[in-house]
């Protein structure tokens, strides 16, 4: 019998930016703390993700996570896109039904580095724009804030897939990822069109 590492399928990705890439971290450590990390899947996260978030006086900023290296965003940004790709491919026909697809991506899909970096030390640049809401007091407009990074820069990591019987291979995955050139990464990535990206290389 085979261990199951033995069952793993391993490639890498290369991707490259068609638009800037918002960062969507809230650059208040506070803010970060009540509104994000508190909310995430496994409570153990927060304190490590809280290292990473810089500190600066102005709310209503967003950026990136940074380390010793530079500035990078965590694996599960690329998971979660996967989940959101998958939905509308099968939705597409470009992939068969895969029942309970979230689940199963969460279980048998892996992505590394547990920290993906950017190529950068800094951001290269700060977007402004108006947000519009509705509230009681009537509607109001405030201004937003995100660091980016520029179109054209490249982002790599490992995908490994435990072998399984639901649809989930190499083939799936790229797919996935082909949607990125419709709905991409990180903050505005909807309606404003950011964070779009394509596909390299896939290697081996």
């Amino acid at each position: 019998m085979k261990k199951l590492s033995e069952l793993e399928e391993r490639f890498d990705v290369k991707i490259r930016l068609l638009e800037k890439l918002l960062g969507t971290v809230p650059k208040d450590p506070e803010v970060y703390t009540r509104f994000v990390a508190s909310k995430a899947p496994e409570p153990e996260l927060e304190e490590e993700e809280t290292e990473t978030v810089e500190e600066v006086e102005e709310r209503g900023w967003t950026g990136f996570h940074k380390n010793e290296q530079g500035i990078f965003i965590y694996n599960y940004m690329i998971k979660g896109f996967l989940k959101s790709a998958c939905e509308v491919c099968m939705s597409a026909g470009a992939l068969s039904k895969i029942v309970a697809y979230k689940k199963w991506i969460d279980l048998v899909v892996f992505i590394d580095p547990r920290q993906i970096p950017l190529g950068k030390k800094e951001p290269d640049g700060c977007l402004e724009r108006p947000l519009r809401t509705l509230t009681a007091k009537g509607p109001r407009v405030t201004v937003c804030r995100s660091d980016y990074v520029d179109a054209g820069t490249e982002i790599q990591f490992t995908v490994r897939i435990l072998k399984n019987k639901v649809g989930i291979n190499r083939d799936a995955i790229e797919q996935m990822l082909d949607y990125g050139k419709y709905v991409g990464l990180g903050q505005w990535r909807g309606s404003g069109g950011y964070g779009r990206f394509e596909i390299v290389e896939v290697s081996p």
